[in-house]
């Protein structure tokens, strides 16, 4: 995310983000004993929130930590920081961990409030070089933990293996298990072939997302394929995508040095992203919720 705005939420207070303060005996910072969202705005206006809100609840529900806030209280909050952003593109960060205990147990504490925090930032828009080139990714071995469908805090794996791909000077990693593609480092995954598209189906290996479901709604001109995704079949991609809250959806153009169709944008992600704007567009006035 960019620079944050100043105001941020913290247990039930809105006060400047400089001031806010969290107790290092809290289990997020020694367990990583959290989960977290992050929400689009785009035209001033919060994308998908109660999918994003529901898939927060169904993390909540697998690390067994009761919702701190319902979606209509998360709305209110989310709506207070989106106004004090004033930018028309945002992205909102939502956070809860099981709260700080006096002790360092690593059993569940009981009497223990969670610890609720949100800020908003403005939207980090993809370049005009990413737009007009595409992107270029390194293929790697997924050594995440077993449970990526929890959007959990735990994201040092998905740190060191973003940071591999950069080392190596790609965009994105682009992340395999027993010659599968699963997603990306922080993005689902499209790979196109003629008049299909196919992204890897949900499981306990790959994390929902919001806007591959969105994308998948909008490509109605494509047959589109909710399957596995062998790694083979990137190499024989006329076209492949990576898509998140915060990007968007953009282009990879080259895969571990080498060019992925004709090596530049191909004409179904240009068709997206002009399908998406235009979305944007439309719901702009409606209701986030």
């Amino acid at each position: 995310m960019a620079d944050p705005y100043p105001l941020c939420y913290l247990n039930s207070r809105y006060l400047p983000l400089q001031e806010a303060r969290v107790s290092p005996l809290d289990r997020g910072f020694l367990f990583a004993d959290g989960v977290y969202e992050v929400v689009p705005v785009h035209r001033h206006r919060a994308y998908r929130l109660r999918e994003h809100l529901e898939r927060l609840d169904r993390s909540l529900a697998a690390i067994r930590l009761a919702p701190p806030l319902d979606h209509a209280q998360w709305a209110a909050i989310i709506g207070r920081l989106v106004d004090e952003g004033r930018d028309a593109e945002q992205l909102v960060y939502m956070q809860v961990t099981r709260g700080a205990e006096s002790a360092r147990n690593h059993l569940f504490p009981k009497g223990v409030a969670p610890t609720v925090f949100a800020y908003s930032a403005p939207f980090p828009a993809p370049s005009a070089q990413s737009l007009e080139r595409g992107l270029a990714v390194s293929v790697l071995e997924d050594t995440r933990w077993a449970r990526c469908d929890i959007k959990s805090i735990a994201l040092l794996p998905n740190v060191l293996l973003r940071q591999q791909a950069q080392d190596a000077g790609a965009d994105e990693a682009l992340l395999v298990r027993d010659g599968q593609v699963m997603e990306g480092s922080s993005s689902s995954v499209f790979v196109c072939r003629g008049d299909r598209i196919a992204t890897p189906p949900n499981s306990h290996s790959i994390l929902p997302g919001t806007t591959r479901d969105a994308l998948l709604e909008l490509v109605d001109w494509l047959v589109t394929e909710i399957r596995p995704v062998a790694q083979a079949e990137l190499g024989q991609a006329d076209e492949i995508w990576i898509g998140s809250a915060g990007r968007g959806v953009l282009p990879v153009t080259s895969l571990d040095g080498r060019p992925v169709g004709k090596g530049r944008p191909g004409p179904h992600w240009r068709r997206a992203r002009e399908t998406w704007q235009r979305h944007l567009d439309a719901i702009a006035a409606t209701p986030p919720l």
